[in-house]
């Protein structure tokens, strides 16, 4: 079962690790509390996939509906990021929250 963590600040840094580069704040800030760390190494994932997704579309922008259906699909699973630390969740993002556990932070 998820772990539940209350705390505004926390929240607030939680929701910054799902909107892109914002992730950085949060690191600088907040990388002590487990909570945020959790969330950090999430939006860390999403922000690496964003990162593969861009620069690929660069070199290969024929298939350019694919990338924004990936692009799409990174936009949800940010929402259901987001959702999770309102909630005071650490529950993994579907499909790519496993990959978190690589980042040694």
């Amino acid at each position: 079962m998820p772990e539940q963590h209350t705390g505004q600040k926390n929240t607030l840094m939680g929701v910054l690790c799902y909107l892109g580069p914002l992730v950085i704040i949060s690191f600088l800030v907040a990388k002590d509390d487990p909570f945020v760390k959790y969330h950090i190494k999430q939006g860390l994932v999403l922000l690496v996939i964003s990162a593969i997704v861009w620069v690929v579309s660069m070199t290969m922008w024929q298939f350019w509906m694919f990338y924004q259906l990936i692009n799409l699909g990174i936009f949800i699973l940010a929402v259901l990021g987001i959702i999770n630390v309102v909630q005071g969740k650490e529950a993994p993002l579907p499909l790519v929250g496993q990959f978190g556990k690589h980042f040694n932070i």
